[in-house]
């Protein structure tokens, strides 16, 4: 399994990045892929996960500012992220996991990239 994002960048507060997860070795069908981030001196954090059928979570702190899909054909998972603060500022980190349930926690994901860097002044 190969988790590969891209997209990262620095974006001044306001504006908007949009991250991109190739997948491959991985079936999409009954499993779920979601987006987790990191900044320096806290633990890993939940953003957005969905599950092959599009049933998504969010994260409070990102509701109505980030949106989640995929392109099942292509093996492709995107993350939007809109209206960007610099508390987004962190490494985003791609996984995948053979739960069916669209989980926010960690441990609950099998398989991960290598992550992306977001810097929002």
């Amino acid at each position: 399994v190969q988790l590969v994002e891209s997209g990262g960048g620095s974006v001044q507060a306001g504006g908007s990045l949009r991250l991109s997860c190739a997948t491959s070795g991985f079936p999409i069908r009954g499993n779920c892929l979601g987006w987790f981030r990191q900044a320096p001196g806290k633990e890993r954090e939940g953003v957005a996960a969905i599950d092959s059928d599009g049933s998504t979570s969010y994260a409070d702190s990102v509701k109505g500012r980030f949106t989640i899909s995929q392109d099942n054909a292509k093996d492709i998972l995107y993350l939007q992220m809109d209206s960007l603060k610099p508390e987004d500022t962190a490494m985003y980190y791609c996984a995948a996991t053979y739960n069916y349930f669209p989980s926010l926690r960690p441990d609950d994901y099998n398989y991960w990239g290598q992550g992306t860097q977001v810097t929002v002044s």
